[in-house]
């Protein structure tokens, strides 16, 4: 006989907002005039960076925190998280008064470690352990295993699945327009899982599109496996959605009720970030703006289409923000990196200045290094410009007057280590 495969039933997911109601907001859902705009499409976003924990993570979270025994939330609960999650969990300590160990990696930015020792109070331990989730998720399981207590995870179980469903029934209870395309934002899987399990049910003709970022697309490699395998390497960068494994429950579900995976570059997410913030004022952690960023690789698609895109966080570390422009300007091929070897006489650096460079171009990195011993030194520079076309010139005048140059952008394994 074969094992029964879990899927949401929509009244549970009707007893999960019941129970939500008491820590959650019904996070207002609006129409961005710039983004319907840019894509010529009526684009709507829910806004679930409006939380009080910035994040969507707290329903699921109190959703299976609070349907626990009181013998269970007094051993203690378990949980590891790249950050939102954890936010979730402790809140929802706070709220029960049950004691609860988080687990975060040591990648996690200071910001969120922050913010759950806030949310949490006196009814949280944080222990930072490992690079990546998964590596925080195998101590937090070994532990809890050890001394009892029971894991909250962030996204492969029934009780989270439905709480994040619950996104889901608010959305067709906001909009009253046909929705032609909702996108969602996808690390283990648990919000897609939810949200669209609802949607499919009472908006069958809706399309439903899971988003990934490039560096980590495990629910892509699952699709396309038929099995739910590991990654062997992620991109850390999208720290909320930087799985390398989704869940067993929540593929099989995505399975049933995706009708698409997008798979973002992590250069495209940062532009969508900086853009969103300029033009918005909205502050979106990467994981936050995956289902934005994903518009502008469905353009013709969705041109003309009312479209949903969750929002699904704001804990954005500011000290991260030169990484996102330094990414942002990278992906839009308007910063380029050289190895450049300059003679090691006066002037060459000069000439370089004067009868290479655009007077729109600027140099934003210079680092020189001298070889008393040769004739010649090299030097790594970064030069911003106006426009991508701009590289080709650039790299013309400087063949020109015989500077000896590497480019180093698209060396991936060079680029890392020198820049």
């Amino acid at each position: 006989m074969s094992e029964e495969i879990y899927y949401p039933l929509m009244a549970d997911i009707v007893k999960a907002n019941r129970r939500v109601q008491e820590v959650v907001l019904e996070t207002p859902l609006l129409k961005n005039l710039n983004l319907s705009s840019k894509n010529e499409a009526n684009i709507y976003l829910k806004r679930e960076d409006l939380q009080q924990v910035r994040s969507y993570k707290i329903r699921g979270a109190y959703n299976k925190i609070s349907s626990l025994s009181k013998e269970v939330l007094a051993k203690g609960i378990v949980c590891a998280s790249a950050g939102n999650h954890a936010q979730g969990v402790a809140y929802s300590c706070n709220k029960l008064k049950c004691f609860g160990k988080i687990y975060m990696p040591e990648t996690t930015p200071r910001q969120k470690i922050k913010q759950v020792k806030m949310f949490g109070g006196n009814q949280v331990e944080i222990i930072l352990t490992g690079d990546t989730f998964d590596d925080a998720s195998a101590k937090a399981n070994a532990d809890a295993k050890e001394l009892g207590q029971t894991i909250i995870h962030p996204f492969d179980d029934p009780k989270i699945i439905e709480g994040q469903g619950t996104i889901g029934l608010e959305i067709l209870r906001q909009l009253k327009e046909c929705i032609d395309y909702l996108f969602l934002p996808i690390g283990g899987g648990g919000l897609a899982s939810g949200v669209g399990a609802w949607i499919k049910e009472f908006s069958p003709n809706t399309k439903i599109i899971g988003v990934e970022p490039e560096g980590a697309a495990s629910m892509k490699m699952a699709f396309e496996k038929k099995d739910n395998v590991a990654l062997e390497t992620i991109d850390r960068f999208v720290d909320g959605a930087a799985v390398r494994k989704v869940g067993d429950l929540t593929w099989k579900i995505c399975e049933k009720v995706l009708d698409g995976i997008v798979v973002v570059p992590e250069g495209l997410i940062c532009s969508t970030i900086l853009q969103m913030y300029n033009e918005d004022a909205i502050v979106a952690e990467p994981a936050g703006a995956l289902s934005i960023a994903a518009l502008q690789l469905m353009k013709e698609e969705i041109k003309g289409k009312n479209v949903v895109c969750v929002l699904s966080g704001s804990n954005n570390d500011i000290t991260r923000m030169e990484e996102i422009k330094e990414r942002s300007l990278l992906y839009e091929g308007l910063k380029h990196y050289f190895m450049v070897r300059f003679p090691q006489r006066s002037g060459a650096l000069k000439e370089f200045v004067n009868d290479v460079l655009d007077a729109g171009d600027d140099i934003t990195h210079f680092e020189y290094y001298k070889k008393s011993s040769r004739e010649k030194g090299p030097a790594v520079i970064g030069i911003e410009v106006q426009n991508p076309s701009d590289l080709q010139r650039l790299q013309q005048r400087m063949t020109e007057r015989n500077f000896i140059f590497e480019y180093l952008n698209d060396k991936t394994d060079l680029f890392q280590f020198i820049v």
